[in-house]
């Protein structure tokens, strides 16, 4: 059974610092890209960044030069620090991967539950 795990949320003073940590576990042949979403309330869900298996990354404009995802291949784990937060940075986080169970399948997107990031004013 694949699976994420999300850790990490929790409430800040706006201008503080949050990081992310997601885990993926269970039987897993690849790992493409991975990355981190939220949903605000009343919201879409929305990309916050993305990493390859190469570290090529890419980031919403709303978090560049804030936020850093980063990513431990042989641990598959996906990382995401968050730095100078924001009120509007308040969403319930979700890690995202793209795997591969087996060889020869198709590539699968996965989810975590998602964790709660508050950030205060």
């Amino acid at each position: 059974q694949v699976q994420l795990v999300e850790s990490g949320g929790g409430l800040v003073q706006a201008g503080g610092s949050l990081r992310l940590s997601c885990a993926a576990s269970g039987s897993i042949f690849r790992i493409n890209a991975m990355g981190w979403y939220r949903q605000a309330l009343g919201k879409q869900r929305e990309l916050v960044a993305t990493i390859t298996s190469g570290g090529r990354n890419d980031y919403a404009d709303s978090v560049k030069d804030r936020f850093t995802i980063f990513r431990d291949n042989a641990k598959n784990t996906v990382d995401l620090q968050m730095s100078r937060l924001k009120p509007e940075d308040t969403a319930v986080y979700y890690c995202n991967a793209e795997m591969q169970i087996w060889p020869w399948v198709p590539v699968n997107t996965y989810w975590g539950q998602g964790t709660q990031v508050t950030v205060s004013s």
